[in-house]
């Protein structure tokens, strides 16, 4: 089967270790593991440093890429892959797909049947594709650990990337006041236009918020703190810009803040998600669907950052 994979590891040069070609099916790792035919797929920085061999050894290769993806399952039902799986063997007693698990970026990818989510009529392969790694970490950012439903206003930093538009788009969703940074003022047109306040890193807002989605890291982590109001959450999923801020510890208790970490969700919370972008019809902001034939190009705008929101590969073409 054709399929998109790291077949060596290159820090300096990613994308000369990705090799689009032929892979054997995939093998079941156990009894109650199904196999899925991939209609669609999405990419996430995680597969890049997979390439640079971040979380991905020698030894492991070659390892077919892609943790998001949606397709048919062996009833013939379409669904969405969720894609953690139970791992003893990882410190964090779980792996993401791709990582000890070949992943969802090929015709076929097998997953234990308890992974299988199924997919609303209303939403595309391509959008469903793109929700459970990006999109997932920002509902549960915003939900269950930012607790959004006591907030009326909320900061993200750094929208444009696909966390941080989701969950632009899933606050509004909600009815909150939403506020957006971003360093490009492209990006922040593009932002407005979603219907969020769109305002360069650093500026004062007009008022102090009840959540704060960081995933940019030193670069924008005072500014979270000052702009974070009496008891607010500030929840963590990334730290592209560094992972060493400074903390103004004074802030943190005299305001009584709350600094929460997390990545990903639990397979309720992804259906939970799928039912709030139908009911709500929301749809997942995509840069670029390519033809799986295209999935070198699609590695190449996703490496270059000239993007906003998601990058999909349509498994069809």
């Amino acid at each position: 089967m054709r399929a998109a994979f790291a077949s060596r590891i290159d820090d300096e040069s990613p994308l000369t270790a990705l090799t689009v070609g032929e892979r054997p099916e995939p093998v079941p790792a156990g009894d109650d593991w199904v196999t899925v035919e991939v209609r669609a797929s999405a990419l996430n920085h995680h597969d890049l440093w997979s390439l640079r061999g971040v979380g991905l050894s020698e030894k492991q290769l070659p390892m077919i890429l892609g943790c998001d993806a949606a397709g048919i399952a062996p009833d013939g039902s379409e669904v969405v892959v969720y894609p953690v799986v139970s791992d003893p063997g990882d410190p964090r007693g779980f792996s993401i797909l791709s990582e000890h698990h070949q992943g969802t970026l090929a015709e076929r990818v097998t997953v234990p049947a308890a992974n299988l989510v199924p997919k609303p009529a209303g939403l595309t392969f391509a959008d469903a594709a793109c929700l459970p790694t990006s999109w997932l970490t920002a509902y549960r950012m915003l939900t269950s650990r930012g607790r959004v439903a006591e907030a009326d206003a909320v900061l993200v930093q750094g929208a444009g990337g696909g966390v941080a538009t989701a969950a632009v788009v899933l606050a509004l969703a909600m009815g909150k006041r939403v506020y957006a940074t971003s360093r490009d003022a492209a990006k922040r047109e593009r932002i407005a236009a979603l219907g969020a306040t769109a305002v360069e890193p650093g500026a004062r807002l007009p008022e102090r918020v009840g959540v704060v989605i960081e995933t940019v890291g030193e670069a924008t982590f005072d500014h979270s703190l000052k702009c974070a109001g009496f008891g607010a959450r500030i929840v963590v999923s990334g730290a592209t810009s560094g992972h060493l801020p400074a903390v103004n510890l004074r802030r943190v208790f005299a305001m009584s803040l709350e600094i929460l970490g997390t990545s990903m969700g639990t397979p309720d919370e992804l259906a939970a998600l799928l039912d709030l972008c139908v009911t709500k019809d929301v749809r997942p902001v995509i840069d670029t669907v390519f033809g799986f034939s295209e999935a070198g190009a699609a590695f190449a705008k996703l490496a270059s950052g000239h993007i906003f929101g998601k990058i999909a590969l349509d498994h069809t073409r």
